[in-house]
């Protein structure tokens, strides 16, 4: 399909979605019983499973923080979900986003797994906000979520959470992931080029897609924190 064709004249693209519109979220917490924390997402058909481990035992000691805990990241994209499976580490990119006040824990690491089972484009974004939900159902203190978009550009139009085919039409993606309460950006993410003159509008519009998804996460929290609530009170 070439580029042309993934917006119509009627500013449509092959979802049927508007350019500002986000694909449907679902998002879930608590759902692996061996984890401390854990959290599924689905944005479109891009599903990703996160699971948090931790604070524990440093397992080399070599590794220990005096003053800090330390963060270990893993990825892995299910074979059946795309050709690509690969493992990252701590200093890989999708652990950039996340802030957490490790000076708490001390001498400890905190394991956090990263599990693409579908993917249909934004990757990066799902599996940060996935990081953030597992993170907060582990109980580790957060300076506040960490929320990620992405954006680009098809024909000159900003176009707001690309799926595959989006992506897959060399059309400029950026991925902004961003503090809501301040709205201090976290991360900025572009493995492709877009011209100047387009990046401020499509960095506004990964922002604002950070600011709705934002929304959505915190429902869930709060929704699952008061289900808790009440379980205890009965």
């Amino acid at each position: 399909m070439s580029r042309l064709e993934l917006l119509t004249p009627e500013g449509l693209r092959v979802d049927g979605r508007r350019p500002n519109e986000l694909r449907k979220i679902i998002a879930k917490t608590s759902v692996l019983a061996q984890a401390d924390g854990s959290a599924y997402i689905e944005q479109g058909n891009t599903k990703v499973l996160a699971a948090v481990y931790g604070p524990q035992e440093v397992r080399h000691r070599m590794q220990i923080l005096h003053d800090r805990a330390i963060i270990n990241v893993e990825f892995n994209v299910a074979p059946f979900s795309t050709s690509e499976r690969k493992k990252r580490s701590k200093n890989d990119k999708y652990d950039n986003g996340i802030k957490l006040q490790t000076s708490q824990f001390p001498r400890s690491q905190i394991d956090i797994y990263l599990q693409v089972l579908q993917h249909d484009g934004g990757t990066l974004q799902a599996c940060i906000n996935a990081a953030t939900m597992a993170l907060i159902d582990a109980g580790i203190p957060m300076i506040d979520y960490v929320c990620a978009s992405t954006a680009g550009c098809i024909d000159k139009q900003p176009v707001l959470d690309l799926n595959y085919l989006e992506e897959s039409s060399d059309s400029p993606e950026l991925t902004v992931a961003i503090l809501p309460r301040t709205g201090k950006v976290n991360l900025m993410s572009m493995e492709s080029r877009l011209h100047v003159d387009m990046l401020e509008s499509v960095a506004s519009l990964a922002t604002e897609g950070c600011e709705q998804i934002h929304t959505i996460l915190d429902a869930v929290v709060r929704d699952t924190t008061q289900h808790l609530k009440d379980s205890l009170m009965q």
